[in-house]
């Protein structure tokens, strides 16, 4: 016997914005001397701290940006925004799994709306 989970919702959220709520998390926590932090809970904040780049307006910003673009779609500019690509074989990778190929030209576009935010 299989269960099956729905997805009930979905939301995208930048490192940045990760990083935010985890912190109010760990701030909850903190304040009951009782109640430790789980393994996952500690691993997942210790990653938001070291990667997390931008802060949570900037990041935001950077994603509507992205978006403006034409062969950029949400969750795309997500992970853009999340990895923040250096060079065009960086950026590739975030279109390795896509339909459709994008051109050196349009590459750059993205590339320098990155460099804005770096």
């Amino acid at each position: 016997m299989t269960i099956f989970k729905e997805i009930v919702d979905e939301e995208y959220l930048t490192v940045s914005e990760a990083k935010d709520l985890l912190a109010d998390i760990e701030a909850e926590r903190a304040l009951d001397e009782e109640r430790e932090l789980r393994y996952e809970l500690a691993r997942a904040i210790e990653h938001v701290n070291r990667f997390a780049v931008l802060d949570t307006e900037d990041a935001n910003a950077l994603v509507e940006d992205l978006q403006e673009l034409e062969k950029v779609d949400e969750p795309t500019a997500y992970k853009i925004a999340n990895l923040m690509p250096r060079d065009r074989h960086e950026l590739r990778t975030v279109f390795a799994q896509q339909r459709y190929s994008v051109s050196g030209e349009e590459l750059d576009d993205i590339l320098n709306i990155v460099a804005q935010y770096a």
